[in-house]
């Protein structure tokens, strides 16, 4: 997961999934991308952070710039966010070929084609969030299928060209 540490990206689910998984017996490692954000009202606390660090197997990385290799790293790319615009982290993960597990959210729903490119799970759902990483986590067959359709999709929807493009026509029409 990588995002700002807020409460609305779904970092409370995503911690509290590991939690099941770990209950399960799952063999994952979650990892987040990201700091807390002291001037955002809806940022977790430090308190909360260096709680979950002792009581969870949660790896807090921090705030990281080399994106592209902390996806390449990873096998699946999960945003379990209550809203977004276009996420700019579920893009860069398919763009890297991995699958990725997110809400049905406008925004993070946009970012795939779900069963095909990703998994969408309801929002605050976080033993559904458990089921999806388990899904992918046990099979690696689909979850690199999912990979390598998502980085197509990301290459035929959201290459920076084809935005740009997009924008510079709604430019156009609003000036006429």
């Amino acid at each position: 997961m990588a995002a700002r540490l807020l409460k609305d990206k779904g970092i409370y689910e995503f911690v509290e999934a590991s939690k099941v998984l770990a209950r399960r017996g799952v063999a994952v490692t979650f990892r987040v991308l990201g700091d807390v954000d002291p001037h955002n009202s809806s940022s977790v606390t430090a308190a909360d952070l260096e709680h979950w660090k002792k009581t969870t197997g949660v790896e807090f990385l921090g705030y990281r710039e080399e994106i592209s290799e902390q996806y390449a790293q990873a096998h699946i790319v999960c945003l379990p966010s209550y809203r977004e615009g276009l996420s700019k982290s579920l893009l860069e993960g398919a763009a890297c070929g991995r699958a990725l597990v997110t809400t049905d959210v406008p925004g993070c729903r946009d970012a795939l084609e779900p069963g095909k490119t990703g998994i969408l799970v309801p929002v605050k759902d976080s033993v559904a969030l458990a089921d999806a990483i388990q899904e992918l986590a046990e099979n690696p067959t689909l979850r690199r299928s999912m990979g390598e359709s998502g980085r197509a999709l990301a290459e035929k929807e959201f290459s920076t060209e084809k935005i740009v493009g997009q924008h510079l026509a709604i430019y156009r029409e609003l000036c006429k």
